[in-house]
């Protein structure tokens, strides 16, 4: 028996949704760090932080 399997995909097998979904979680994370900063460090009247 042959442990050695092999398995083509073509281009209709490969579903990328998961791949794109992480990429605009990503993307929206470092939007709302960069929106969080910006408040903090350039206008100093936005959101506070305590603690």
């Amino acid at each position: 028996m042959s442990t050695d399997t092999e398995r083509q995909l073509g281009h209709e097998d490969f579903d990328p949704v998961g791949t794109v979904v992480l990429i605009v979680i990503y993307f929206l994370i470092l939007v709302g760090m960069w929106v969080f900063t910006y408040f903090i460090e350039f206008l100093g009247n936005g959101p506070t932080v305590i603690g």
